[in-house]
């Protein structure tokens, strides 16, 4: 016999396969032909001129990426090593990145063209808007089909993998771009919210639990993952109830199923409902579990946009702090279930250190720094007063003027009558104070929608956003873009197989029960934003 028992396995992750250096020649291929205009005519069809930008700088340079890398992989000689990891990711995110871009440019165009010849469906909104069958879900589509259907290949396995990560750097880079004023009025809201519906959903899966007779362990570790965050409460909870492997494979099956149905559906009733940014940021925070779901239900609700993003991202940090007071719960409620020498000892402060998400602590950091002004002007004013050489054709008209002055006996708050009062004799928002309140008088939706397009033009021609913000705003979107469609290469029919009957349908109760209670709360009491 050969003794192997101290041999040492020797594991080299690049693959020598051409793959990665098409994708580069590809990718310099739709820069080059975006930039000399041999595209102009689909470009055109598509109506994707705003894209064209985008096509040659990230077309040339993950293009060089491809090209330098991919020879490598090809041609190199590989050895063991971090170096020899890190760079077999390369492949990987890049098939994510040209599949996401594909799609960006030329996919998602071509189904609006599509929609639109069909004609609108709903008053003045096209079937591709009803169905928000843009870029964010037609990825995330496409990552499930890639998966499911065709394998992700081995060269691309490990950059697969580091979608996810894409996606919490996006939320931690989110941190920049919050003021001040606006995480107070949504902290305060989605505190109050969360806490309901967290604590709600976990009483109400631990009550069906012993209802429908499942093991504690089963029930405490479900009610983390449905009540929560997902995996992350799943994964945190795990040790506190003594849960088995297979209770934690069903948790996470019934989130995966639960989560990646609401993706797509509320966005829909979104649509139908006409829900402003701040009501489907809250829905999407409330309602759904993994911060990856609610990035994705809030980027296909506003694909073009981060307003609804930044709100819902508010509401799931807020519930994942509330991920110590739930282990400590079921620490305590489980011990008094299962008592004495059927439970071991867990320390439950090092379990909460060690599974809490890294990215909500990186979020509060870059909203520090970014409020003592290190990154950007959190509030992206000029000063507390805009300046008064404004021009002209940017202030408001004698019309508009009339439109405002004959519904302003619609404002019943003292606020919002003073900041009206104010930018009709001045004929421009003044202050950001009054800017803040004139916004939040048209998302509530309290004057005609000629009143309300009026005051939309009165904050759009005195807000200062760098453009440098705009591009990080940009790039923001497009990492969040990445990550989703990596994430959609993670979905696998076999993963949503391993939810149990009983979780399931525990699952499913709870889950609905949460969602339409959240969407009633919020259509009646959720007005303004920020």
């Amino acid at each position: 016999m050969v003794d192997i028992t101290h041999d040492t396995v020797h594991r080299v992750y690049t693959k020598k396969h051409p793959a990665l250096l098409i994708m580069g020649i590809i990718f310099v291929a739709i820069a080059y032909l975006a930039d000399s205009g041999g595209m102009s005519g689909l470009i055109g069809y598509l109506s994707a001129k705003k894209y064209v930008g985008e096509m040659v700088a990230m077309g040339y340079a993950f293009g060089a990426i491809g090209v330098i890398v991919g020879a490598w992989h090809l041609l190199g000689t590989h050895e063991e090593g971090n170096l020899d990891y890190y760079l077999s990711t390369v492949a990987g995110c890049l098939f994510i990145l040209l599949v996401a871009m594909i799609v960006r440019w030329y996919v998602a165009p071509w189904i609006a063209v599509l929609s639109k010849g069909m004609g609108p469906v709903m008053g003045a909104k096209y079937l591709h808007q009803v169905l928000g069958l843009n870029y964010v879900v037609l990825g995330i589509l496409a990552g499930i089909v890639i998966v499911n259907v065709f394998r992700i290949p081995e060269w691309a396995e490990n950059g697969v993998r580091l979608s996810r990560l894409g996606l919490k750097t996006g939320v931690i880079l989110l941190g920049t771009l919050y003021s001040l004023a606006e995480l107070q009025s949504l902290g305060k809201l989605s505190a109050v919210m969360v806490g309901v519906f967290v604590l709600g959903s976990v009483g109400m899966v631990l009550w069906l639990g012993r209802m429908r007779k499942i093991p504690n362990s089963m029930g405490g570790v479900l009610s983390a993952g449905m009540g929560v965050c997902g995996v992350s409460a799943t994964v945190a909870a795990a040790p506190v109830v003594q849960a088995k492997a297979v209770e934690i494979a069903y948790t996470i099956g019934t989130i995966l199923i639960w989560g990646v149905g609401c993706m797509f559906i509320f966005p829909i009733i979104g649509h139908v409902l006409d829900l402003g940014h701040i009501q489907f940021g809250a829905w999407a925070g409330t309602g759904i579990l993994n911060s990856a779901q609610v990035a994705g239900a809030a980027l296909a609700y506003q694909p073009d946009g981060i307003e609804t993003l930044k709100v819902a991202e508010i509401f799931n940090i807020t519930r994942v702090l509330f991920l110590p007071i739930i282990v400590l719960w079921l620490a305590v409620w489980y011990v008094r279930l299962e008592g004495g020498e059927s439970t071991q000892q867990v320390n439950v402060g090092t379990v909460i250190f060690e599974k809490f998400p890294v990215f909500v602590l990186g979020f509060i950091l870059m909203f520090a720094l970014s409020s003592t002004g290190v990154f950007a002007p959190a509030q992206h004013y000029k000063g507390k007063f805009f300046d008064n050489n404004i021009k002209a054709e940017k202030m408001l008209k004698d019309k508009q003027v009339a439109t405002l002055t004959a519904e302003a006996g619609k404002l019943q708050r003292d606020d919002r009558k003073k900041a009206l009062a104010s930018l009709i004799k001045n004929k421009k928002v003044m202050s950001i104070d009054d800017e803040t309140i004139v916004r939040g008088i048209y998302n509530a939706k309290i004057l005609s929608k000629g009143a309300n397009k009026v005051l939309k033009s009165a904050t759009k021609s005195v807000r200062h956003t760098a453009k440098m913000i705009k591009k990080f705003r940009q790039w923001i979107t497009l990492l969040f873009a990445f990550g989703l469609t990596g994430l959609g290469m993670q979905i696998t029919f076999a993963a949503m197989k391993q939810a149990g009957g009983q979780p399931l349908v525990i699952g499913g109760i709870v889950g609905t029960t949460k969602a339409v209670a959240a969407l009633i709360v919020i259509l009646m009491f959720v007005r303004e934003t920020i």
